[in-house]
């Protein structure tokens, strides 16, 4: 088996959920990227969230993460599943976030915590199929 560029980071696993899950259902991607910008002031969170975990993420793994997220999905599932990506390599602590309750993290990041503000959709998307692989 081919490994990733990513394999050797504490989050691999749920990296490879993140593209294994865009894969299978970029249709809930794209939904739960919706439900997660529902307030108007998220969409600037999420880009001063995603600004200071691209610092600390702009390596080899990112990129290689990144493109196959891309080769997955469309636009908007993309889009989630690279924030979950990129949270997921620049945050070593945050993969319990997934498996949280939505609301939970949803409070969360809505005190401005980085890692939930990007990691809601996935934790949307687990929550709707409960499978991390």
């Amino acid at each position: 088996m081919e490994q990733t560029k990513w394999a050797h980071l504490p989050n691999a696993k749920h990296i490879d959920w993140v593209i294994a899950s865009l894969k299978a259902n970029p249709e809930k991607w794209a939904a739960a990227r919706d439900a997660a910008y529902v307030a108007a002031s998220w969409y600037e969170a999420r880009n001063a969230a995603k600004a200071a975990a691209f610092d600390a993420a702009n390596n080899a793994a990112w990129e290689a993460a990144r493109i196959a997220a891309f080769d997955a999905a469309w636009d908007a599932a993309y889009e989630a599943a690279a924030d979950a990506i990129i949270a997921l390599i620049a945050y070593d602590d945050c993969a319990y976030m997934i498996e949280s309750e939505i609301g939970e993290l949803k409070i969360i990041a809505a005190f401005g915590d980085q890692r939930a503000i990007l990691l809601l959709s996935a934790c949307i998307v687990y929550n709707e199929t409960k499978e991390l692989v």
